[in-house]
């Protein structure tokens, strides 16, 4: 896996207080790890200072794995 992989499930077990076996690349946010609106707002906030971005709220909304949120890093970091 990874460096980003890493890094991106690090950050959803400390926002999500899940554990970090209940997290693979399939993994959906709202579907498996039962994420709402405040959830997802506070994963989002966590991925944008962990990789020092600025995701746009269209961009949020297609975040909804954890494969999207590796993808979105990798696209996006500089």
């Amino acid at each position: 896996m990874s460096d980003t992989y890493q890094e991106v499930k690090a950050v959803i077990v400390d926002v999500l207080k899940v554990d970090e076996g209940d997290i693979k690349p399939e993994t959906r946010f709202v579907e498996d790890l039962k994420a709402d609106s405040m959830d997802q707002f506070f994963l989002i906030d966590g991925l944008s200072e962990k990789f020092g971005l600025t995701i746009s709220d269209d961009d949020a909304r297609a975040i909804r794995s954890v494969q999207d949120a590796v993808t979105y890093v990798e696209t996006h970091k500089n």
